[in-house]
This record gives structure tokens, sequence and C-alpha cells, in this order.
């Protein structure tokens, strides 16, 4: 194990989740010290999380903790987030996941206190979330209640931003920058589509299209080779 904590891989993840903390102020999805990003150690059983309530602009890739995958701290000075075990639990049950964000964003968070999942009605949805953004289970903070609702919700689901019940965002990626973005997605057309039921009816789109939007998006936009 202490072999593992001085390869590049840590330091990189270090940075890396140190400096997408300022996406998170950046789109306006956090306040005060309230969300969280983290990332997997590639080649080890640990990830990397921000310590509990200190500032965004203190943030630095020394103060970053690092943990193993059951939410123990393994290295540094400070706390874990509060939704350590929370994180703990998808990278445990979700090898395929590199990536975990938490935000209370306004409007995610109002469809999360409705209990109400975003439907998928813009081509954007269809693009990056392969149709609605679903509600998990209601679940309080101290154990890894919250880890087991985002991992049965998102487990058979396309997106990978669940809105939990009374509560705010949690999002997933191949690893944390995917992970963010998601979560910056879910703000935008959870956004969207809250103004636009405010003007009427919404008007879902057919499966069949979602599927080929989505297919596109994920496989054939942007540049080829780039990851």
């Amino acid at each position: 194990m202490t072999a593992t904590l001085d390869t590049d891989a840590v330091l990189r993840v270090r940075q890396q989740v140190s400096d997408l903390h300022a996406e998170l102020v950046r789109y306006g999805l956090v306040v005060w010290t309230a969300g969280n990003v983290s990332g997997r150690v590639p080649g080890a059983d640990l990830f990397v999380i921000k310590p509990s309530g200190v500032s965004y602009d203190e943030l630095t890739p020394e103060s970053m903790i690092l943990c193993d995958l059951d939410g123990t701290v393994v290295e540094g000075a400070h706390s874990p987030s509060s939704d350590t075990a929370a994180h703990a639990y998808v990278y445990r049950n979700m090898p395929e996941v590199g990536g975990v964000v938490h935000t209370h964003s306004t409007y995610a968070s109002a469809w999360a206190a409705r209990a109400e999942e975003v439907p998928c009605v813009l081509t954007a949805m269809a693009d990056e979330f392969g149709g609605p953004i679903p509600v998990g289970p209601f679940a309080l903070i101290g154990d890894d209640s919250i880890g087991r609702g985002i991992v049965d919700t998102l487990r058979d689901s396309r997106s990978p931003a669940v809105l939990m019940q009374n509560h705010g965002v949690f999002s997933i990626g191949k690893d944390a920058k995917s992970a963010v973005k998601a979560a910056v997605m879910c703000e935008d057309v959870a956004r969207t589509v809250h103004i636009a039921r405010q003007g009427g009816p919404l008007v879902p789109i057919p499966q069949e299209s979602v599927d080929r939007l989505y297919d596109r998006y994920q496989n054939v936009y942007g540049q080829p080779g780039k990851a």
C-alpha cells in the first residue's frame, strides 16, 4: 500500500480532483462548502476525495484525501467529505466508474425535492442521459445508504446522474471529469425543462429517436480518437 501512495497516478488524480472543484463553482452548482468530486486511482483500490468543510478556494492537490474502497482514510491531514461512504460504495460496486460528483444544484435539487424524474424532452438529454434523469430513494448521510441508492438506480440506467430524493444530484463517469460534465449537464437540462413546463405541457421525444440520438452522441460525436 505504501508504494502505491508514491505513484504518479495518485498525484495525477489529486491534481485533477482538486482542479475540478473549481468547475463546480464556475457552473454555479455549489454554495459555500457543499458538494464534492472524487476520482478513482487507476490500477489501485483507492480514490481521492475532497476534505470535509474546506472552502473551495483553499483546496489544493495536497489537501485532497486518499481513501481505500471502504472509505477509510489512507492519507490526508483532514477528515474526508461526509459523502465518502456513498462514493466508496459506488466504486466498490461499479468498477467501470472512475469518478463521482455530488452537488445540490438548484434546479436539479428542486426536481429531487418533488421526487420527480426529469423527463427526456430535449435532444441534449437524449444525447447525454439516454432518457430521463431518474430519482433515487431518500437516504440519510452517515453510512452507505446513499451509495446503495445510487447504485441500485443507475445500474440498469443509461443516465450518468441520479436525483436522490429530497437531497440532490450524484453523477458518475469513466473519470472525474466525465462525472463533472454529467453534473453540469444535469443542472442545465433540469433548468430548461422546468422553464418549459411553465409554458405548457412537455412533449416527450419518441424512444426510437432517443436511442438514435444517444448512439450518435456517445459513439460518433466529437473528434476521432479523442477520449
